[in-house]
């Protein structure tokens, strides 16, 4: 992959100021820190580096408030509904804006040092995805993906790499990840999986590149997710059996790429089996392929058991799609797989090749869900075993 793609963009800081004082007060100090900074900069090199330690630069706090565009995760309580709320600087975090003609994006003190990064996506996941009390989860999505975007922006413009880094990259790639499950049934309106899609390919394409430099501790871990949320993809599987042996031959990789070898031989029955033994995360990276094995399995069966006489018993189906009953029988009659109480006729001559638009996606909590356990959603997006 070129050094130089275009890795779009999302943010943190530390926590100060309880009430409307404390704010007064820090803005203060980061109003005078950030002039400092400023006349420090001036005759810095082309390559800038940070200086805002806070989640977001003091000048866009100031901008926003007077504008109006708090998001209301970042309000000061108790002014939410203030005809001007007030901004809780522990809570508010730079948000995404595209790169303008005339607009200089590499001010210092606009930048945040990629320690500051880091602690940024930990409040994003911590504080805001993992949240009880903050719904719906569709818009607090929303909210954490364009932070992180602006966290992938500040990265790009200072050039990052090392640890830090790599330790933004993975927290981002889980929260893609889990997020495209999550969110599969939501409407498009709520929720584009082809956005999240591109995102999520930018990061895992960077985080591959970082890895390439040298040995990191969740290498392993993130090849399998590649090969699984790419499955079939010929670049990815050249990628695996390129990588060290060490890597290659560790168990998650190693399962991913049996889960390719049944994917390639068309035997959609040996990926669905598979598909038990992977754990929950690797299950949300292969779970945007399922449906389209489900249909696979119901194409061999409709002309493998192909017959007038034939009756196939619409639980050991459900068994092998990992789907519940209801289900089942929805997505046979989308498919033209005729259901008469607890037994399914195949026939290949009714069999219909409905594109795959057209099956909605579902949760799938025989696959996915009951792997999740009693993990929380911050366990999952910092890798906690």
């Amino acid at each position: 992959m070129s050094r130089k793609t275009n890795y779009r963009i999302g943010s943190h800081s530390r926590r100060r100021g309880g009430g409307r004082a404390g704010g007064r007060e820090w803005r203060q100090e980061q109003y005078e820190e950030e002039n400092n900074e400023e006349v420090q900069s001036r005759a810095e090199p082309s390559e800038p580096r940070g200086t805002c330690m806070s989640m977001c630069p003091a000048r866009e706090l100031r901008e926003r408030e007077a504008q109006r565009r708090l998001h209301r995760f970042e309000m000061l309580a108790g002014t939410e509904r203030d005809r001007m709320p007030k901004a809780d600087p522990s809570r508010t975090v730079k948000e995404y804006s595209r790169p303008a003609a005339g607009k200089d994006s590499t001010r210092p003190s606009d930048l945040r040092p990629p320690s500051v990064l880091l602690k940024t996506v930990h409040f994003l996941v911590d504080d805001i995805a993992a949240s009880p009390t903050l719904q719906p989860w569709n818009e607090v999505y929303d909210f954490v993906f364009d932070r992180l975007r602006c966290v992938r922006q500040d990265m790009v413009i200072q050039r990052v790499s090392g640890p830090e880094c790599v330790a933004v990259l993975e927290r981002m790639v889980r929260f893609l990840l889990y997020a495209s499950y999550r969110l599969c049934e939501e409407p498009l309106r709520l929720y584009d999986p082809r956005i999240n899609d591109t995102h999520l390919q930018e990061c895992l394409s960077w985080l591959l590149d970082c890895y390439s430099s040298g040995e990191h501790q969740h290498q392993e871990e993130f090849q399998a997710l590649n090969l699984l949320y790419n499955l079939g993809s010929a670049r990815a599987l050249q990628c695996a059996l390129e990588l060290p042996e060490r890597v290659r031959t560790s168990p998650a990789v190693c399962l991913a790429l049996e889960v390719n070898r049944a994917h390639l031989e068309r035997n959609p029955v040996r990926v669905l089996r598979m598909a038990r033994r992977l754990d929950f995360l690797q299950s949300c990276a292969l779970h945007r392929h399922l449906g389209a094995c489900r249909r696979d399995l119901l194409m061999l069966y409709s002309h493998g058991h192909s017959s007038r006489n034939c009756r196939f018993p619409l639980q050991h189906l459900s068994h092998l799609l990992a789907l519940e009953r209801p289900r089942t029988a929805q997505l046979c009659q989308a498919v033209g797989v005729a259901v008469n109480g607890d037994w399914v006729a195949f026939s290949k001559t009714s069999y219909t090749e409905t594109p795959l638009g057209d099956v909605p996606s579902c949760l799938s909590p025989e696959l996915v869900d009951k792997k999740q356990g009693d993990r929380t959603v911050s366990e999952v997006i910092h890798g906690c075993a």
